[in-house]
């Protein structure tokens, strides 16, 4: 099975990698801006070269699908599963925030999945599944904080994306679903909230997560689904 994983360096992202990896038979194009830990990962066993395969790269760079198509061409990959889970929160009252943080937060957190899952659109093996990680914060009627207007609000347009694209590709045999996530034990998370502990870790979400990218798309379709147990 061909997987596709961005923001794959920490947090959620590495630990999901780590699950997909045990099965010998997966293929894991992990997307990152830092590659350390993917590769010191991937050096634990010969196995591994064959199952996980890192891709440095910064998702605000123009062009960057086009590195990713070569990638998906060069080693014939199939996504089965794409899970965009890279994002970028900055943290800062209405007053301070500027043009250049909308932009960064828009681009990583709407604009890369859209240009990622577009560019990805020949190559997606039948029954696919994309995935799309959101936030309790870009989820409509849940609590809402000071300081992070325009990260909820960019994960909010991915919600909405998520159910059009949905509608969109049912004739190419792809679900999308979106899963807004609360709070769980990550860098992410601590930048916001420095000094709360969550009550799910990285890994535990990870776990989630990967059952649901491998079936519930049996089930769901189009869906922005509430993951959390607190919102922190």
């Amino acid at each position: 099975m061909d997987i596709i994983i961005t923001g794959s360096s920490r947090g959620i992202g590495f630990e999901l990698v780590k699950l997909f990896a045990q099965q010998s038979e997966n293929r894991i194009l992990a997307i990152s801006r830092n590659s350390n830990n993917i590769n010191q990962l991937r050096n634990e066993s010969t196995e591994l070269k064959d199952v996980i395969f890192p891709v440095s790269m910064d998702l605000m760079d123009d062009g960057f699908q086009n590195k990713i198509i070569s990638i998906v061409e060069d080693y014939q990959f199939k996504p089965r599963i794409l899970i965009n889970n890279a994002g970028l929160l900055v943290h800062k009252p209405i007053e301070q925030l500027d043009g250049n943080d909308f932009d960064a937060m828009f681009k990583v957190n709407m604009k890369s999945p859209f240009l990622l899952i577009q560019s990805l659109l020949l190559y997606f093996c039948k029954n696919a599944h994309i995935i799309n990680i959101g936030s309790m914060g870009g989820f409509q009627g849940s609590s809402k904080f000071s300081g992070l207007s325009l990260y909820s609000a960019s994960k909010g347009a991915l919600a909405i994306f998520t159910e059009c694209l949905a509608e969109e590709l049912k004739d190419k045999d792809i679900k999308v679903n979106c899963l807004a996530l609360g709070a769980a034990q990550t860098e992410m998370l601590q930048e916001a909230f420095p000094g709360y502990k969550a009550p799910v870790s990285a890994s535990s979400m990870a776990a989630f997560i990967h059952d649901f990218a491998l079936s519930g798309h049996q089930y769901f379709n189009g869906k922005v689904l509430p993951v959390s147990l607190s919102t922190p």
